[in-house]
């Protein structure tokens, strides 16, 4: 289960580079909606897993 915070905690970094960074101009707003999604299901992801231990 922490294998997929992991996971979702990097494609946040990768979204958060093209919004944020101003790769992607067209999709910054995509992109930066993205981040936080994956934020929160990272820190989601990692609290579940903690809680099973």
């Amino acid at each position: 289960m922490l294998h997929y915070a992991v996971v979702f905690f990097v494609i946040a970094l990768v979204a958060a580079l093209f919004g944020f960074g101003g790769i992607a101009a067209g999709a910054a707003g995509i992109a930066k909606i993205l981040f936080f999604v994956f934020v929160v299901l990272a820190v989601v992801t990692f609290l579940v897993g903690l809680m099973r231990r």
